[in-house]
């Protein structure tokens, strides 16, 4: 990669690791589900009118819409504003490559491979410390919840690969229209549409400016820089770079929200990271001969 697409990897990383923060601030006074709702709504709304549609079933679409918005986001939103920190969401959301890889081995005969296995084995390990801590630094429920989001992307990663040919940045764009009423729906059904209204309404400037950084900053400009950058580099070269999200994002909630880090949720922690990296890098690893 030459230095400027490297550098707009970097900036998308770091957008998408800031975004648990602005997360954070955004779910502190207004319903989690409709912050999500208004979220995909501006990803959607006017981009639809100058993206074509993908080239997928609509069932797919539809499973798409609802596993990344309602599943993955609308959980992740509730669960930060339940008690999970910014920084601890952030990482743990990146276990989506683990369920990614167990669902490609039930559901399309993928193998998991031993690198893999023993990724997993390191992250999981690490999130069974980070449970031990539930109920202080990291709340159970929240945890579950997050965890389950993870799943749910995991799920939409699986609809992409079900999806050859589709237009990856259409399918962002059009899956979008699919998560605000449902989550509105759920919103007032919830909070009640008292609040809902008076979020409507009453917000600040802050909430506003909030929400359009996630629909346009983290959705549309962040997904569509990233799928230019594989485009154009190759999955291999780019993808692993993700793994700097929550880098940036514990180090944006450590900044702004003072997050702290016990030893136990540092070593939890640093066993996901270390798994996440050997299911990402351990299979040209693996395959490296000894020199001769």
């Amino acid at each position: 990669m030459n230095v400027r697409s490297l550098g707009l990897a970097l900036l998308i990383t770091l957008i998408w690791g800031v975004n648990f923060v602005v997360i954070k601030w955004s779910v502190a006074g207004a319903s989690p589900l409709l912050v999500a709702a208004l979220r995909f709504l501006l990803a959607a709304v006017p981009a639809v009118l100058f993206v074509p549609r993908p080239d997928i079933a609509p069932r797919l679409l539809w499973g798409y819409g609802l596993a990344v918005g309602v599943v993955q986001f609308g959980l992740l939103y509730l669960a930060i504003q339940l008690g999970m920190s910014a920084g601890m969401g952030s990482l743990l959301m990146q276990t989506q490559a683990f369920f990614t890889a167990l669902l490609a081995a039930r559901f399309f005969g993928e193998k998991v491979m031993p690198w893999q296995a023993a990724g997993m084995t390191l992250a999981f390990g690490g999130m069974a410390l980070i449970g031990l801590a539930a109920g202080h630094d990291v709340p159970f429920f929240p945890l579950l919840l997050t965890l389950t989001a993870a799943l749910g992307w995991a799920v939409s990663n699986l609809i992409v690969k079900a999806s050859p040919g589709a237009n990856s940045f259409g399918l962002v764009v059009w899956s979008a229209l699919i998560p605000p009423l449902p989550l509105a729906l759920l919103a007032g059904l919830t909070d009640g549409w008292g609040s809902v209204a008076h979020t409507l309404t009453h917000s600040d400037l802050k909430f506003w400016a909030a929400v359009l950084f996630m629909g346009l900053g983290n959705t549309v400009l962040g997904f569509g820089v990233w799928s230019s950058l594989i485009q154009k580099h190759g999955a291999s070269r780019v993808a692993p770079l993700s793994l700097l999200v929550p880098v940036f994002g514990m180090l944006a909630s450590a900044l702004v929200f003072q997050e702290g880090f016990p030893a136990g949720k540092v070593l939890g922690a640093a066993l996901i990271a270390a798994g996440l990296v050997l299911h990402v890098f351990g299979g040209r690893w693996w395959r490296q001969k000894p020199a001769v």
